[in-house]
């Protein structure tokens, strides 16, 4: 019999929150548009990387990963290119709701 999952896989998910769902949490979308940079640097404590590496679609790109969430590089570039406010807040709303849920 062929194995077709390995042991402890876990399904794609999705981020918890659309990109545009900005009004979900008015603080979040305060501290961007008002400390963009900033915003950034926490995203990179929360993960435990250099404060540099909080903004674009490398962080985003490794976030995804670790949460098995559903996309691509190529997307994750899209989206933090064209819409690097809104992305970024999306991701800081997933950190936040997950530490809420004690996943991560």
């Amino acid at each position: 019999m062929a194995v077709v999952n390995q042991p402890g896989a876990y399904q794609p998910s999705e981020f918890q929150t659309s990109v545009f769902d900005c009004c979900d949490d008015i603080g979040t979308c305060c501290y961007g548009y008002w400390c963009y940079c900033c915003l950034g640097c926490s995203i990179a404590s929360d993960m435990n990387e250099c404060c540099l590496c909080g903004l674009g679609m490398p962080i985003r790109s490794v976030y995804r990963t670790k949460y098995n969430i559903k996309g691509s590089m190529c997307k994750d570039y899209l989206v933090s290119a064209f819409c690097p406010l809104c992305s970024t807040c999306q991701l800081k709303r997933d950190i936040d709701r997950r530490k809420q849920q004690g996943i991560f």
